[in-house]
């Protein structure tokens, strides 16, 4: 199935540029077939054909398509054991985890497809005309939701399926009717040239243009930044590192046209035990937040990384817990040894930074392993606000544990932080209620607050909330994971006085697709 080839205007394209392999991190071995990256050229054909298939794709009814998300989903089904197979070789994560991330992949194909089948995400709003008003009348005022134009997709490195070439960012681009040119990640480019076979075929089965689906691999600093300011491109999204959306957002805003970029980049998801729930659940809060933060050697973006605790013996307790497990575990491997190679040196830069004790560490790897142990550090809540760099995300398996000495001291940590994914609380009822003005600071911080739970995992449903305030996301109104994630990708198009025939079907009087609108400011599915 595999041939190192680009998907540009419906064909295998070959590489002329820098050669690279795909490698397994395990075992410290080449991956074959060869891999070459794009020329500038390619990137330019890719985007112009997106530009052309835009006029047709953008019209299609919400049932063509979720007919189309539907047939991604299900020729991905059919290649699971193949593709499970190549990522686990490719990444060293758990065959049993990618099995499941095959799942969470085709569940949101389908989930955004009923979403535009169902056709009320179009927020059809409709003010029909008031001849009649004095001293003005109103003219006949309808607006809906429209795409925006050719997207670009960045696939992220740790989830090579469900951040990647049919992840949550094409499929809710897709779905609301744009073309997406995907740039494969480096680390996994045998499992994103499958799941890119998959997508192509199916826009040729679905009798759709070529261009609306581009699978292009090459360096983010020169075929990612053509992609970003080719003119054709109307949006990026982008999950991955701070330095490189902070690049991506950068050459977006130059553009003579500046485009909106959805990145997500870096958060530290602090945690934070409440005294009652330390009183009287300290081993097993201790258990879970090990799980949490050693989950996926710490490759989660939802990662604990933060961890707020009194001083005193109940916490005593709980970081008695925590050495311990941490002491016991085993190093694992990482993604990359690129991505090994960052933690080591930040683990080492963290453990001699003024303060800074280090309580515990797993016994790390013979040399030339990328398999991390998991580390466990402690710094006074005043030490860590002379010293903000210390909430600066490690990717990987460790954790701060912050020491504060009283109520108020909280309050000020809490006001210290940058933008996250998410903020947990673990409490009684009674804990949670009396920290109302702590939780009216983490709305402020986080995306999305969790309490009594642990903030990796991310379900994928209508209400998730995947985004925060930057530096987690370079925009804290959209989120990345849910049905919501649809509206990035789209734009309000108002229709002053059109003829109905004229009108897109949902701001037709008829109602002819049935959907939710707002008329006259109430929410119906009556017709005008």
């Amino acid at each position: 199935m595999l041939h190192g080839q680009s998907i540009v205007n419906g064909e295998p394209r070959e590489g002329t540029g820098a050669a690279f392999h795909g490698m397994d991190p395990a075992a410290g071995t080449r991956l074959e077939p060869v891999y070459r990256s794009v020329s500038v050229d390619d990137v330019d054909l890719a985007a112009r054909v997106a530009d052309d298939a835009f006029a047709t794709y953008s019209k299609l009814s919400g049932a063509e398509r979720a007919k189309f998300l539907r047939h991604i989903a299900a020729g991905i089904e059919a290649i699971t054991a193949e593709v499970v197979d190549r990522a686990h070789h490719e990444t060293a994560l758990p065959v049993g985890r990618l099995q499941g991330e095959v799942g969470r992949t085709v569940n949101q194909l389908r989930l955004f497809a009923q979403v535009v089948e169902e056709g009320s995400w179009a927020m059809a709003r409709i003010d029909p005309a008031l001849p009649e008003r004095k001293p003005l009348p109103r003219a006949d005022i309808r607006s809906v939701l429209r795409p925006i134009g050719p997207v670009a997709v960045f696939g992220s490195s740790n989830f090579p399926l469900a951040f990647s070439v049919a992840g949550g960012d094409t499929a809710s681009a897709l779905a609301a009717g744009n073309p997406v040119i995907v740039k494969a990640h480096s680390a996994h480019p045998g499992t994103s040239e499958m799941v890119g076979q998959v997508i192509a075929k199916c826009v040729k089965e679905c009798g759709l243009p070529a261009g609306v689906f581009a699978l292009i691999f090459g360096s983010g600093s020169v075929v990612g930044s053509a992609l970003v300011e080719h003119p054709s491109v109307k949006s990026v999204g982008f999950t991955g590192s701070l330095q490189a959306g902070r690049s991506l957002m950068q050459l977006a805003a130059a553009r003579p046209e500046p485009i909106p970029c959805y990145m997500e980049m870096s958060s530290t998801n602090p945690f934070i035990v409440l005294q009652e729930a330390l009183h009287t659940r300290a081993a097993q809060i201790a258990e879970g937040l090990f799980g949490s933060f050693t989950l996926g050697v710490g490759q989660f973006c939802t990662k604990p990384g933060l961890v707020f605790l009194p001083r005193n013996e109940d916490a005593d307790a709980l970081v008695a817990g925590l050495e311990e497990r941490v002491k016991k575990a085993s190093a694992a491997p990482m993604l990359t040894a690129g991505i090994y190679k960052s933690y080591k040196a930040l683990v080492a830069e963290r453990g001699q930074a003024g303060g800074v004790a280090v309580l515990a560490q797993a016994a790390p790897e013979s040399a030339g392993s990328v398999k991390a142990p998991p580390a466990l550090f402690e710094v006074s809540g005043s030490d860590l606000l002379r010293e903000p760099k210390l909430t600066e995300e490690i990717f990987g398996p460790s954790a701060l544990i912050i020491r504060y000495g009283n109520r108020e001291e909280l309050i000020e940590l809490a006001q210290s932080l940058e933008g996250q994914l998410t903020a947990t609380l673990h409490g009684t009822e009674s804990d949670i209620v009396g920290a109302a003005d702590l939780v009216a600071i983490l709305e402020r911080k986080a995306g999305r607050l969790v309490v009594n739970g642990f903030p990796t995992g991310v379900e994928v449903c209508h209400a998730m909330v995947h985004g925060g305030p930057y530096p987690a996301t370079s925009d804290s109104r959209t989120t990345s994971v849910g049905t919501q994630a649809i509206y990035r990708f789209a734009r309000p198009v108002c229709y002053q006085d059109f003829p109905q025939a004229a009108l897109p079907d949902e701001l037709k009087n008829g109602n002819p697709l049935g959907i939710l609108r707002l008329l006259n400011g109430v929410y119906t599915r009556d017709a005008v």
